[in-house]
């Protein structure tokens, strides 16, 4: 059946249902969604069973929108928005959405923004046509929600086109002949980076994060082969999260051709974009050449399609994709996919943490089908069990307490996302009892604007940290200890000062960025501390280090530098937002349903077969480890 004979028949079927009050002006496919454009938006508001009467009829998801014509010009409605609100509300943007028809006042105090009774968003309704949506704005405003927001502001008409363009694409007419499902390994098994895994059905071809490597060799994912080319064949890439393990080549994809979907949650979609150009300007500094540019980290953004946890879409004619919270950093997410009519189920890990943690609730692992599971195994060897978080703490305040107390500077190399977060609401916490002398905490790289886009996303946070941010003497990160570290001339302020402090300093396995700085200056003086918090993959400066490494050998500006290292070498387990082993076969013990296969991934070689013969062994499912290049036929 051609796309138009489907776009008559959901037309019909729409017609059958909404009731001839009720004025539909215009229907659509845009992206996965049935768009549904109507003069009488207050009538559907009265008939809440009729959205769920055209989902059911349709089998697909619907939204209604007003008609373009009853929206007023968004110049002429902020002008409006900022009259009707009181000044008191404190506006501090204001974002319309053409995709939906919402304007989202964000607002220090969001109560004046609504009125009593809803007085204000009533007459805001009346006068503008838009549906006015209310968040509280965050308590540290974030250049990069920004500069996404007003990009997307930008480009909304390229967007639309987009969205039409792939409406229609998902409801192609399927392919006959036999069903089934096959996954083909393109990076990240029997080994830590570079994730890339293809699903492929009868009828669609999904990639499934697409990232870089820590350490030079091997850099990029298998995208040559065969059954990726060409690019544009793909119905949708799927990221995971933002690390550049998982994200870090995304762009790559645009640069060689491909024109359609990335599907993640909101905040990956910002993180990824705050990473994706400091990864760019990272190769700049290191006299390197990056392999995309900046045009094509905005290509990612205007393909990006967001969705909250617990949202099902379809991505293709066959496969539904579900988001479920991940646990590991803000935004990161299992990925369920439902393929065909009952056909199969799939869930993908990515990095997960199965364990409720100061910034993120436990990993999801209850779905409404499963067959097969592909799991992470960072920590998934024998030995690999972590400390819990609060011995984690307690290790850190130990090393903190004695580094400090002998008049010396401790070193964090963290990943801006995540980690960095969570060892500032340890050490705020021991500063503020007093367990650790209180001196300056430096924040350098991007984790002072990741930390913003944290509170920009509050709901994707555990509630006992989501009511601290929004309490102004209790927000955690609003702590006068923190520093941000604003230029190069600070930086080697900091470096070069006697008095004791603390730096976390991004990047996290100290490959380039602004850690390297410190630790220069630092790494000869027995009274410092270097302490590790996170994963270091095989290759990499942090891991030369952490094993031990006497001397070490830099090159700056083309010279070779030869540092002797003294310093106090430390690594606190249990800051991973990975998880470790028992965590590992605890996530599959309590899974529900349990799967038929599992699959391990994203884990040095001996780790993944390792985890899969313990399973293997407990369990009694079908375990494989398997390696780079490889295709299982999974149905």
């Amino acid at each position: 059946m051609s796309v138009e004979k489907i776009l008559e028949k959901a037309k019909e079927e729409v017609r059958k249902i909404v009731p001839p009050s009720i004025k539909i002006t215009d229907i659509d496919f845009e992206g996965p969604v049935v768009v549904i454009y109507t003069e009488n938006m207050e009538e559907f508001a009265e008939h809440t069973d009729i959205i769920k009467q055209l989902a059911q009829g349709l089998r697909r998801r619907v939204t209604i929108r007003p008609d373009p014509t009853l929206l007023a010009d968004p110049e002429k409605a902020e002008g409006q928005i900022r009259e009707i609100i009181p000044e008191e509300a404190d506006i501090t943007d204001i974002f319309f959405d053409h995709e939906t028809g919402e304007v989202t006042i964000e607002a220090l105090s969001p109560g004046l923004v609504i009125g009593k009774h809803g007085s204000v968003l009533n007459e805001l309704k009346k006068n503008i046509g838009w549906a006015p949506k209310v968040t509280r704005a965050p308590p540290l405003p974030s250049k990069t929600l920004s500069e996404v927001r007003s990009y997307l502001r930008s480009v909304r008409e390229e967007r639309i086109e987009f969205l039409r363009k792939l409406g229609r694409r998902l409801v192609r007419e399927e392919a006959e002949g036999e069903n089934w499902v096959r996954m083909t390994t393109l990076g990240g098994y029997r080994e830590v980076g570079r994730s890339a895994t293809l699903l492929m059905t009868r009828n669609s071809k999904i990639l499934i994060d697409c990232g870089a490597m820590p350490s030079a060799e091997n850099a990029t994912p298998y995208l040559s082969v065969p059954e990726l080319q060409p690019l544009d064949s793909l119905d949708g890439v799927v990221v995971t999260h933002a690390h550049l393990d998982h994200s870090g080549l995304v762009p790559v994809l645009y640069k060689y051709g491909y024109e359609g979907p990335v599907y993640c949650t909101a905040p990956t979609r910002d993180l990824m974009s705050l990473l994706l150009i400091d990864f760019i300007k990272v190769a700049f500094g290191e006299a390197k050449r990056a392999p995309y540019e900046s045009t094509h980290v905005r290509e990612v953004v205007k393909h990006t399609i967001t969705l909250k946890y617990g949202e099902t879409t379809d991505i293709s004619p066959d496969v539904r994709l579900t988001f479920q919270n991940a646990g590991h950093i803000l935004g990161s997410a299992v990925c369920h996919f439902h393929i065909g009519d009952g056909l199969y189920n799939i869930a993908m890990t990515g990095d997960i943490k199965f364990e409720k943690t100061w910034l993120f609730n436990s990993a999801v692992n209850r779905f409404p089908r499963l067959e097969t599971v592909l799991m992470e195994a960072t920590y998934g060897g024998y030995n690999d069990n972590q400390p819990s978080r609060g011995e984690a703490s307690a290790e850190l305040r130990g090393v903190a307490g004695r580094t400090l107390r002998r008049g010396g500077h401790l070193l964090i190399p963290v990943f801006a996302v995540g980690r960095s977060q969570e060892v500032m609401l340890v050490l705020e916490d021991l500063m503020k009892h007093e367990a650790i002398p209180t001196v300056p905490v430096y924040l350098d790289g991007m984790i002072w604007e990741a930390t913003a886009i944290h509170t920009g996303y509050p709901e994707f946070l555990n509630s006992s940290l989501r009511t601290q941010i929004f309490q102004q003497n209790e927000n955690p990160f609003l702590s006068d200890v923190f520093k941000r570290v604003e230029n190069m001339e600070m930086r080697q302020t900091i470096a070069d000062d006697p008095d004791p402090c603390i730096v976390l300093a991004t990047a996290g396995m100290m490959n380039g960025g602004p850690v390297l700085e410190y630790f220069k200056t630092w790494a000869g003086d027995a009274k410092n501390t270097i302490v590790f918090v996170g994963y270091q993959s095989e290759g990499t400066l942090g891991r030369k280090i952490q094993k031990g490494w006497k001397e070490i050998q830099l090159v700056e500006r083309g010279i070779e530098l030869n540092l002797e290292v003294n310093m106090e070498n430390v690594t606190v387990d249990g800051f991973s937002g990975h998880s470790d082993r028992r965590q590992l076969v605890r996530y599959i013990d309590n899974m529900d349903p349990k799967p038929e296969r599992v699959i391990i991934n994203h884990g040095e070689e001996f780790k993944c077969s390792d985890l899969a013969s313990t399973l293997y062994k407990k369990f009694g499912f079908e375990t494989r480890a398997p390696m780079n290049l490889e295709t299982i036929r999974v149905k």
